[in-house]
């Protein structure tokens, strides 16, 4: 399976209690914070649930300290 990394790119005020929670069940907690997780179902539901909330991209074995900045 591939990994795929995850970046909150907007916050989760203002919205429905159920996205936040999913946020953080992703292991987001703040904007610009990522996260790598494989490819497996049950996470890319809970990615689509926030698609409007994250960016998501390969993970192409970045270490996790590196970032993608928007529109480079």
């Amino acid at each position: 399976m591939a990994d795929v990394r995850v970046t909150q790119v907007r916050s989760a005020a203002s919205r429905k209690a159920d996205q936040g929670r999913t946020l953080r069940a992703l292991g987001l907690t703040r904007i610009r914070s990522s996260v790598v997780h494989q490819d497996r179902p049950e996470i890319l539901g809970m990615i689509n649930k926030v698609s409007h909330l994250v960016e998501v991209e390969p993970a192409n074995g970045r270490a996790d300290g590196d970032r993608k900045r928007r529109g480079q």
